[in-house]
């Protein structure tokens, strides 16, 4: 126990955060792989309120003095610590010996670590600096409530279940839910605090935001973070600016911000986030590049009717399986292709939450096919009589041969027609259908806008 408190003593009286929150980490580094072994077995549950108290108030060979309201906060945090680290290990012991693991155990400690982490900030004065233990604590709430919800799913599939009408989707990630309500008493601790922004725990609110977002997502509760986004902005007065905090939480803020946007249709909106997201985002961050790039991707065929390009995808693999079928198809305007490579990949969409927005790229597709019937119907000379331009009559039954060609399906002239105006009333079309004549009548300076033709 004495390195521990040697390494809390120098984090403590350094007023050092980050490393305070290191001696509440309750995974062992590499350099280290029996820290967390030595720490458990430096005392026993007979004596290790007292070593605590000891260590923490009464060693008069410590550099600390805290006072006694403070430093009983911490003997209660660090005392229920050490009780979740005995379960985290018995926890491993049984992974090892091919048994069940008890992670609700695990769970039900380290809550008892989150509960008086925050009574210490309600009652004991905590100061701002150490808001990092905050996260930290959360942080590992949030995994042990999902490994013991996997674990309780597992044992529920062997149980003969006698309520086979009833959902047990809230049953099955209850620890999760639990832990949503935990990092949501957090978040308003740290929201409603009333001390000057220089000495604020509002300096630990986007970690704690971002934990939470990341919960709700898990369980497929995403409304609910418009609850913790409509609560910043009321608060926004009396915060510090989100460029004032680390660039990892502005990205992951800005990511999930983009997300909600892009699932309520928001699509300029959720194209700013992501941007900034990416720009952001640390070079090698391959994974959160890729995680940006799902959603920024569907949301740019939308606003600016582009594609990604071949250079972009090329460090992303699972991108490129994702996208590459449908880009290729929307370029050759490939109709009966796209519904095909829709299809193909609709589990994997669905589960991305972006299928109804790639469907919609679906009128870009079609689009580059009408493109085609246009180029291919050649000049015609000018009426000032020098040079030529582009025939911009175009026989209806062109274009219903080329969408029956497309998808493969034959098409009636009057659902081509309807197919048409739909697409000059979105603007990727820009001119008139002539009924009487059977003919549409495009744009010389423009028939589709943005294409360069």
């Amino acid at each position: 126990m004495d390195s521990f408190f040697k390494v809390f003593s120098a984090a403590y009286g350094g007023g050092d955060g980050y490393a305070l929150a290191d001696t509440l980490s309750p995974i062992a580094p590499a350099s280290q792989p029996d820290k967390l072994r030595r720490f458990v077995h430096s005392t026993n549950y007979a004596s290790v309120q007292n070593d605590f108290k000891y260590r923490l108030l009464y060693d008069k060979a410590s550099p600390l003095r805290l006072n006694v309201e403070e430093g009983k906060a911490w003997v209660e945090v660090y005392v229920s610590f050490w009780k979740a680290c005995v379960e985290i290990l018995q926890a491993e012991a049984a992974i090892n010996d091919n048994q069940k693991p008890s992670w609700e155990k695990v769970y039900r400690a380290w809550k008892e670590v989150s509960d008086h982490l925050n009574r210490g900030y309600t009652a004991a004065g905590f100061e701002n600096w150490t808001v990092p233990c905050l996260y930290v604590v959360g942080k590992y709430l949030r995994m042990f409530a999902i490994k013991a919800d996997e674990v309780a799913s597992s044992l529920e599939q062997t149980t003969i279940d006698f309520n086979e009408d009833l959902s047990l989707d809230d049953e099955q990630h209850a620890n999760l839910e639990d832990a949503a309500r935990q990092l949501n008493k957090v978040f308003q601790l740290c929201l409603s605090d009333r001390a000057s922004l220089e000495e604020s725990r509002k300096w630990g609110i986007y970690s704690i935001i971002n934990l939470l977002f990341k919960t709700y997502f898990k369980l497929g509760k995403i409304t609910l973070s418009k609850n913790i986004l409509n609560a910043l902005r009321a608060y926004r007065g009396d915060m510090p600016e989100l460029d004032a905090f680390p660039l990892s939480h502005q990205v992951t803020f800005k990511y999930y911000v983009g997300v909600i946007s892009f699932l309520d249709e928001k699509y300029e909106e959720c194209e700013t986030c992501l941007t900034e997201a990416w720009y952001m985002c640390h070079k090698d961050s391959l994974r959160n590049k890729e995680l940006i790039l799902t959603y920024l991707i569907p949301c740019h065929l939308l606003t600016t009717h582009t594609l990604p390009s071949q250079a972009l995808l090329e460090p992303y693999p699972y991108l490129q399986t994702l996208f590459s079928p449908l880009v290729r198809c929307i370029k050759q305007g490939d109709l009966s292709g796209f519904d095909a490579a829709l299809a193909a990949g609709e589990d994997e969409f669905v589960r991305r939450r972006i299928y109804l927005t790639l469907e919609r790229g679906r009128d870009i597709a079609l689009r580059n096919l009408l493109r085609k019937v246009f180029i291919a119907g050649g000049f015609e000379p000018a009426k000032t009589g020098e040079g030529s331009v582009r025939r911009s009559r175009i026989r209806l039954v062109e274009f219903a041969a080329a969408v029956s060609l497309g998808s493969k399906e034959t098409m009636e002239t009057d659902e081509v027609e309807c197919l048409l105006a739909n697409m000059i009333y979105k603007n990727l079309m820009k001119g008139y259908i002539a009924r009487e004549a059977g003919m549409v009548v495009l744009n010389k300076k423009g028939a589709f806008p943005g294409t360069g033709i």
